[in-house]
């Protein structure tokens, strides 16, 4: 499992990095950073697949969000027992707090 959430953040998270830095053009000197490469990679990505490169980044945001939606369900659904252990402490926790303040004079 960590070697999937390692596989899957590293690359996500570079994506990221140059997604944000690219699209404000802080390229700090480097081509590879700069709004005339953001431009580029999704003019060419654009042609590919036949759609207006204006209408790709938000459709990359959105497969992001997907992704890690995904990848943080199927860890969920391998650590559900301590996930559940932890949520019935809490609310154990919570609700014997809610009993002792209305039990208050």
């Amino acid at each position: 499992m960590r070697w999937l959430l390692s596989l899957w953040f590293l690359p996500i998270s570079f994506l990221v990095v140059w997604l944000a830095l690219a699209s404000n053009d802080w390229s700090f000197g480097l081509f590879f950073f700069s709004r005339e490469m953001y431009d580029t990679v999704f003019a060419v990505y654009g042609e590919a697949l036949g759609v207006p490169p204006e209408t790709l980044p938000p459709l990359v945001a959105r497969a992001l969000v997907l992704d890690s939606l995904i990848v943080l369900a199927l860890y969920a659904f391998r650590r559900r027992k301590p996930i559940l252990a932890f949520a019935r402490l809490r609310y154990a926790r919570w609700a014997a707090s809610t009993k002792s303040l209305s039990n208050a004079p």
